[in-house]
């Protein structure tokens, strides 16, 4: 199979429009059993109306949030999948850039000296494009989130010692997230990363922030820290946009990577309850959209 970077840039562009506008089922089932949790009366109002925005944003085919954030687009390429990366990099950009314009959507994205926005959602190092291989025969698949600057406000990093050990880690969340507070719009998705460098570590806690819910870290030491953060911060009473409740988060998601004998960083990124992103996977049979 062939990529035609021209249809690239159309999937492109109509990632970019359904993730701003519809969000997917595993988080609108993740407020269902949110409120079913839910005992505090302003926690309980705060995620229905929530709730209705999401709906109505549907209804109306408008925007979940203001903020289009900025554009990550996440690449998985298959087995005998002929490319020309260079094209490819080209025709993501372009679709992100024909989405902004012809929609329209508000650009996010400025210059980070002159903070000059050029209204394409483009800039320097933006549209941030992940490039990943896997085993799958003749399939591309694409991912599109665009990460909001709330959320993105919450993200940390620390680097720790191996002496510090796991509570360590746990601490260091539990902290970040008591911090930010309602800052993050809850209720959130806790990304966290463990080990690697100081970027890959980072890197991680993103990936994780962005997961479907209901999945799980596959390394097992990192599922049970995730189970246990997960408990752990609804406990604290932080609740829906801060106001208070016990959905401060639908989850706490947890990645890991080895690191070095001397060292084990963690980070934590925060992704807000519009925890939006769009897929689509193309095969020799066509294009479809998730």
């Amino acid at each position: 199979m062939e990529l035609d970077p021209h249809e690239i840039g159309e999937v492109c562009k109509t990632l970019y429009i359904r993730a701003v506008k519809l969000l997917p089922r595993d988080v609108k089932e993740g407020f269902t059993e949110l409120q079913r949790r839910e005992t505090d009366a302003t926690g309980r109002a705060i995620l229905g109306t929530m709730v209705e925005n999401i709906a109505v944003a549907e209804r109306t085919r408008n925007l979940l949030c203001q903020d289009t954030g900025i554009p990550i687009y996440n690449i998985t390429i298959g087995k005998n999948v002929v490319f020309d990366g260079v094209a490819l990099k080209a025709a993501i950009r372009r679709g992100c850039e024909r989405a902004t314009r012809e929609h329209p959507l508000r650009s996010s994205v400025v210059h980070p000296i002159t903070r000059q926005n050029e209204q394409t959602s483009c800039g320097p190092g933006v549209p941030i494009i992940h490039v990943d291989f896997d085993e799958r025969e003749e399939t591309v698949e694409i991912e599109m989130i665009p990460k909001g600057s709330g959320s993105e406000n919450g993200s940390f990093l620390q680097m720790l010692i191996p002496a510090d050990g796991v509570k360590a880690v746990k601490r260091f969340v539990i902290d970040k997230v008591i911090e930010l507070g309602g800052r993050v719009c809850p209720p959130t998705i806790v990304g966290v990363g463990i080990g690697g460098t100081s970027d890959l570590c980072v890197h991680l806690a993103k990936r994780a922030a962005t997961r479907p819910l209901r999945t799980v870290c596959p390394d097992p030491e990192g599922a049970k820290i995730e189970a246990e953060l997960s408990e752990a911060v609804n406990e604290l009473g932080i609740g829906p946009q801060g106001l208070g409740g016990r959905s401060t988060s639908f989850a706490v998601h947890v990645e890991v990577a080895a690191t070095h004998i001397t060292m084990n960083p963690v980070a934590v990124n925060i992704q807000c309850h519009s925890a939006r992103r769009a897929t689509a996977r193309i095969t020799p049979g066509g294009i479809a959209f998730g």
